[in-house]
């Protein structure tokens, strides 16, 4: 079985027809993903027509099957503004007004000016189990399935998971002393995951673990976004405070299951974004049924009511109620993740709902 470094080496001979360099030079080829005798892989590119994405298509299988591999899964991704710049390829539609000079070049406005207009989404439970993570991540595929340009912090630091959901096996990588995140379904990631080798204990204290959140926010290359989600820990402890304290203008999310318990605690997380002036932007109720595919009908495994209950008690809403079950992802195909539902699927369509009501609320004004 070919290895990531093995495929890149194969496709070392593919040059970008508008920089003449490499496309392994420019990073351009991302999301490797190699299961058994199939690779799949992103082609971030300046705008291709048809006829040059098939030409490269073509030289990619041909390139690749010298090393015995037949089956190639491509996906085709227009780059963005930042990856542009930094090819040195200037866009077309590129205004000054969302960036600052200095010197020669374009600089993006730092993440955390407000200047820069990024929505900040703190994503909490107040226990674990309810599917937090799961949610940040369907919402933030979701919101770049809406056009969006997203970054996702997996701020869960202890119990970091973000990159196995999403199907990641690359690492970031350091360029001009910044860092760039790991880009995935369209939506940049940054996690702890990635500097823990073998699912290694995180043994630090609440000061070290707010250090490590900051470098997130400031020393990376996240370019430009329209949103930042965050997937705090459980509870009410160091990280979310540090959350809270670092921006004061994020807005949150809050997850839970229908059961009473787990309600009763996520008002917890809830009534601290209440204190510290955020704004809860609604509750997704997670694990709320489990639907038999033969049927249809539906079974309350876990109760009923303790999402809309909560969204209630915190003056909020119920953004969706979302159904017991895993996405339907063969490993066959292209973008395969373990926890990121498909775009036409039934729950998909949920989390689908859930992004226009979170652009509904944060771009009203």
């Amino acid at each position: 079985m070919l290895s990531r470094e093995q495929v890149l080496e194969q496709l070392r001979p593919l040059i970008e027809p508008a920089t003449k360099k490499t496309m392994v030079e420019l990073q351009w080829i991302r999301d490797i993903m190699v299961k058994e005798d199939r690779v799949s892989l992103t082609v971030v590119n300046a705008s291709m027509d048809e006829q040059t994405k098939l030409s490269f298509e073509r030289q990619i299988k041909e390139l690749i099957g010298e090393a015995g591999v037949a089956d190639v899964h491509i996906r085709f991704r227009d780059a963005s503004e930042r990856e542009l710049e930094e090819a040195g390829i200037k866009h077309p539609e590129q205004s000054g007004e969302r960036f600052k000079g200095r010197g020669e070049g374009l600089e993006a406005l730092p993440l955390l000016d407000p200047a820069s207009k990024v929505n900040f989404i703190a994503v909490a439970s107040g226990k674990g189990g309810v599917g937090k993570s799961t949610v940040t991540v369907n919402l933030a595929v979701a919101l770049a399935r809406q056009g969006k340009k997203v970054g996702l912090i997996d701020a869960d630091i202890y119990g970091f998971s973000v990159p196995d959901m999403m199907g990641i096996e690359e690492s970031p990588v350091v360029v001009e002393g910044a860092i760039q995140p790991v880009e995935r379904f369209g939506v940049k990631v940054m996690s702890m995951g990635f500097f823990i080798q073998e699912n290694s204990p995180v043994i630090w204290r609440g000061p070290m673990l707010g250090k490590m959140l900051r470098q997130f926010l400031t020393d990376v290359q996240w370019g430009e976004l329209d949103y930042l989600l965050l997937d705090l820990p459980p509870g009410t402890g160091d990280i979310a405070l540090d959350v809270h304290q670092m921006l004061p203008q994020s807005r949150e999310i809050i997850v839970t299951t229908p059961h009473a318990t787990a309600a009763f605690v996520a008002a917890r997380a809830g009534a601290m974004a209440v204190q510290t002036q955020h704004e809860v932007l609604g509750v997704v109720e997670n694990m709320a049924y489990y639907e038999c595919s033969d049927c249809g009908k539906r079974d309350y495994i876990f109760g009923r009511g303790g999402g809309a209950k909560l969204a209630e008690n915190l003056h909020s809403e119920l953004l969706a109620q979302v159904p017991l079950g895993a996405p339907d992802n063969h490993i066959s195909e292209a973008d395969y993740s373990p926890s990121v539902y498909k775009a036409d699927s039934a729950t998909g369509a949920i989390y689908a709902d859930v992004a226009v009501q979170v652009i509904r609320k944060c771009e009203q004004d």
